[in-house]
């Protein structure tokens, strides 16, 4: 149905196409689980990850898709409905009014054809006004009539709950029409601060066990999601759970890569896997420090240059800012504000080596550094339960059944926070801190020898993951016979450790129950690999079959000119995998994966 104007959203989503990776397999789960919806085969999803993975972006494309990929005049048409619950106090009448108001919007917008309706964000009279000059569109009077009914209501204190009966609404429309409805949730942990003084969620359980409108939900506290929302009470047990974790290395590598043509910036092609890998994965993070490259005018050459660039984003950059923004809010909101800035600081910087009790945060430890650097006896108890709450903001991990704390598994999160901490609790100059940092990194000694190296082992892994449940043809590996892959690998890590010495660095690992990969990469150039890395593959085997005791263990190396004439004898008796360059260009290419770049 042709509008007005060409409009392709009905919410703007936040990242440009050119710079938008990877998060394909959450763009077609959720588009389509809400299409299934109409055969009343979908559960309310809840879509739990770290803060930054994109959950937002992914709610803000799927609606936009639900909403102009239809036939509104289809009976199987789902109408999408994309809310974010605010962070500012709310009395429950205004909450109801907003809620209602909303659904008005994106249900009248979808069925007539009208985005406008949704992007203009009319509201009240001129709402109503648009919605009457447009009722001979709309397919279904008489639960129109309803929804309006109910929002004059709410306005002139006709419902008595007005929370339960807004929450309610989109359930009992889509009952009464046989319709379906989609409903989108955003920053669903907000339901459970404090400028909700009444029950949002407890209304709520009804509404998400509908068949017709599945709620899916998300939010940036996965804590609270996971452990105070879903993990008990009224929703306990009313949501499907999808997890959002870290780009694959793969995926971080061609987000750099795209980020740095999009802002214009060199980075050479070797350094974005180590942009990737030193950004934890996270996306927000990876194109924070390109961006951060390109307002400096510096490219990324090396890890000297990239160390630079990071220590600006994490002192004053781009990071900066919205980590402090993140620290800040949370801790405005928990009592005891300057114990606990000292508290989040002094966790940052514990590192507990004691052997059985590795990882955890020593609150006896932050207690003695309490006394030390401000003077006053803390009590363990207020310790502990301000640690609690750092926890509901993602601040710091808790252990609840074990009853102990451990900090963030989030690398720049952890650096930032020693960072601030320096800058906002001791007072001290913030030039120093980002001289400090820099030069520190300077110090540091290279992670990545061998960039061409590591890139190599960059697709290695991508390959373990996008060959799950595939058979792959002999000739990618110089085999006998074609290759089974795993149905699902439980984790493939890069640059694993076993034990000490030379050649005990496994560049790559993927596990899959009971058969395990250990692989190796050696781009060199010119010069075919001999019969020595292929003995380092079999040690290593050996030692991840005494650790893992897998039924079956593959070796597969990367040789980019291939194998010396033993190495290939050898290969063959150890029943070895290997992958010259052309070798290995036509397996990505076959998994849809990037060639290897020319360096």
């Amino acid at each position: 149905m042709k509008t007005e104007r060409s409009v392709s959203w009905v919410i703007k989503t936040l990242v440009p196409e050119e710079v938008y990776t990877d998060r394909e397999e959450f763009l077609e789960y959720f588009y389509n689980a809400a299409l299934e919806g109409a055969h009343r085969r979908t559960m309310s999803t809840v879509l739990l990850g770290q803060r930054r993975m994109g959950k937002t972006e992914i709610f803000k494309r799927v609606v936009n898709r639900l909403f102009f990929e239809q036939d509104p005049k289809s009976p199987d048409a789902v109408v999408p409905v994309y809310f974010s619950f605010p962070d500012i106090a709310l009395d429950e009448k205004q909450f109801g009014k907003d809620y209602v108001e909303n659904f008005l919007r994106y249900y009248t917008g979808f069925y007539t054809g009208q985005p406008e309706i949704i992007t203009d964000n009319l509201r009240g009279e001129r709402l109503f006004s648009k919605i009457e000059q447009s009722r001979s569109l709309y397919p279904f009077t008489r639960t129109l009539d309803l929804i309006m009914d109910l929002y004059e209501d709410i306005e002139n204190g006709n419902s008595i709950l007005p929370i339960r009966d807004a929450l309610g609404m989109i359930r009992r429309v889509s009952d009464i029409d046989d319709t379906t409805i989609a409903v989108f949730l955003d920053e669903f942990q907000n339901t459970r601060l404090p400028q909700y003084n009444f029950d949002i969620v407890g209304f709520m359980q009804e509404a998400v066990e509908s068949p017709t409108c599945p709620h899916f939900v998300t939010g940036s506290a996965m804590s609270i999601l996971a452990r105070e929302i879903i993990g008990r009470g009224a929703l306990f047990g009313r949501f499907y759970g999808h997890d959002i974790k870290s780009m694959s290395a793969y995926w971080g590598t061609k987000l750099a890569l795209n980020t740095a043509r999009y802002y214009k910036v060199e980075v050479y092609e070797t350094m974005a896997p180590v942009i990737s890998e030193r950004c934890g994965g996270n996306p927000f993070y990876i194109t924070a420090v390109v961006h951060q490259a390109s307002e400096l005018n510096e490219p990324v050459l090396d890890e000297n240059s990239l160390n630079k660039i990071l220590a600006v984003d994490i002192t004053s950059g781009f990071i900066w800012g919205e980590l402090n923004d993140q620290v800040t809010k949370w801790i405005s909101r928990i009592n005891e504000y300057n114990i606990t800035k000292w508290i989040l600081y002094l966790s940052a910087l514990d590192e507990n080596t004691e052997h059985e009790k590795r990882g955890r945060l020593n609150i006896e430890r932050i207690q003695q550094e309490l006394m030390k650097r401000e003077g006053k006896q803390v009590p363990l108890d207020t310790i502990r339960d301000v640690l609690i709450k750092l926890s509901r903001g993602d601040l710091l991990e808790y252990l609840e059944l074990g009853g102990w704390f451990r900090r963030v598994k989030d690398p720049i999160l952890l650096e930032f926070l020693k960072v601030w901490g320096r800058i906002e609790v001791e007072g001290q100059n913030h030039n120093l801190v980002r001289y400090d940092l820099e030069t520190l990194y300077e110090k540091t000694l290279r992670k990545f020898h061998e960039y061409r190296g590591y890139l190599a082992e960059v697709h290695m892994s991508q390959v373990l993951i996008n060959g799950q449940r595939k058979v792959l043809s002999a000739s990618f590996f110089n085999a006998e016979e074609d290759i089974k892959m795993p149905s699902r690998f439980i984790f493939v890590k890069h640059r694993m450790r076993l034990g000490s010495g030379k050649g005990r660095e496994i560049d790559v690992i993927g596990a899959a129950g009971s058969q395990v990969w250990v692989c190796q990469s050696k781009w060199v150039k010119e010069k075919k690999i001999g019969i020595a890395a292929l003995k380092d593959l079999v040690s290593q085997a050996d030692i991840v079959k005494q650790d893992l005791n897998p039924r079956m263990i593959r070796m597969w190396l990367f040789a980019h000119d291939g194998l010396t004439k033993d190495a290939l004898s050898f290969a063959e008796k150890h029943g070895i995998l290997w992958s010259a360059r052309q070798e290995f260009d036509e397996l990505l290419e076959y998994l849809g994966l990037r060639k290897l770049p020319d360096l």
